[in-house]
């Protein structure tokens, strides 16, 4: 009988669910499907749905444990999604799956849990450093908002410490970025901003939506925000891409917002294991995390320039990451906290990232 375990990645617009087969070499995928979130009123029924779908004809199997990674904060085990009206129990989820080894985590938090094991294709390489064996890690996520995670070295491997430092507030640099931040102010009708106002998805749009509203001049974009389905991030990005200059400087200021959120975390964890850059933003605007805007960004922090000179920095690029990152924390919770370490030393051990 195969021993097997269950992980989820739950979002607001996506989710995916899976079931993998334990073995000696570590995780075999057995089945994986994606749904519609709004599709679903709950989470229940989907996780209902995909129990009763047929696995591997032939072959019996015994669940062992599972792993549910939520986009939204966790209390107790008890998660309510950021866009969804939805509330996912762990108590309740191990009482249907008749298991104890149950987990509900935050989405950002459980990719600490899949770095000791990524695969070369999972993962690119923004500045090479000189990664510490037994540092501690972060986790950046740039998505619609900002997400933040560490995780802490402990002799059973790495412990997941979730964050909501995306909503510290913005300590603007340049005169520039004093003049966004009071505009913001202003327009959100805010008495503070957060990181993730501007260091995000949203944004991106945010910026652009001051540089248009402060441009003299008439720009196409104009009498495109009148529209409420305007995807101003993506035309923003694609602006930028066309070489339109309002567009292009929305990109840069919103780069080195970036990197300032970068370079705050990586002091604040003292990351000397790596940092890591993660979400679907990430992937979109991976040029921009590659270019020197960034990177000086990233290093400026004065007399800890030499500390972030040599933190590694990584982007994960691999659509199923936060799945399975699930998937090996499920296997932890299966096979008990002594295999949690993963490989030994890096905490990514020799991955062979490229860049």
């Amino acid at each position: 009988m195969t021993t097997t375990v269950l992980a989820a990645d739950v979002g607001g617009t996506k989710t995916a669910l899976a079931v993998y087969g334990l073995t000696e070499e570590g995780l075999c995928l057995q089945r994986q499907h994606r749904y519609a979130s709004r599709e679903w009123p709950c989470f229940d029924r989907m996780l209902r749905d995909f129990l009763q779908r047929e696995g591997p004809e032939g072959t019996p199997t015994r669940l062992a444990s599972a792993c549910f990674a939520v986009a939204g904060p966790v209390q107790q085990g008890l998660a309510r999604l950021t866009n969804l009206d939805w509330v996912v129990d762990q108590q309740q989820l191990a009482r249907s799956l008749g298991l104890s080894a149950v987990e509900v985590v935050n989405d950002i938090a459980v990719l600490v849990y899949g770095l000791p094991h990524l695969q070369p294709h999972m993962a690119v390489e923004l500045q090479a450093g000189e990664p510490q064996p037994g540092g501690t890690v972060a986790i950046l996520s740039l998505g619609t908002g900002l997400g933040m995670a560490m995780g802490i070295p402990t002799p059973a491997g790495l412990c997941s410490c979730p964050s909501e430092g995306g909503h510290q507030e913005f300590s603007p640099c340049t005169t520039r970025e004093w003049q966004l931040r009071q505009w913001l102010r202003a327009d959100l009708g805010l008495e503070r901003l957060s990181v993730e106002r501007v260091a995000s998805g949203t944004g991106l749009g945010h910026i652009g939506r001051w540089l248009l509203a402060t441009h003299p001049a008439p720009h196409p974009l104009k009498t495109r925000l009148t529209h409420s389905t305007v995807d101003l991030p993506a035309r923003v990005a694609a602006g930028a891409a066309q070489g339109d200059a309002l567009c292009q400087e929305a990109l840069a200021l919103w780069t080195e917002a970036c990197g300032t959120a970068a370079a705050n975390l990586l002091l604040t964890s003292l990351c000397t294991g790596g940092l890591w850059l993660a979400g679907g933003v990430t992937v979109k605007q991976l040029p921009q995390l590659r270019s020197p805007r960034f990177l000086q960004r990233l290093q400026r922090v004065g007399r800890f320039q030499p500390l972030a000179a040599k933190a590694p920095v990584h982007a994960l690029t691999a659509p199923e990451a936060g799945l399975f990152a699930a998937a090996q924390r499920a296997r932890q919770l299966a096979n008990g906290p002594s295999l949690s370490a993963g490989r030994r030393g890096s905490p990514w051990g020799n991955m062979g990232i490229h860049s």
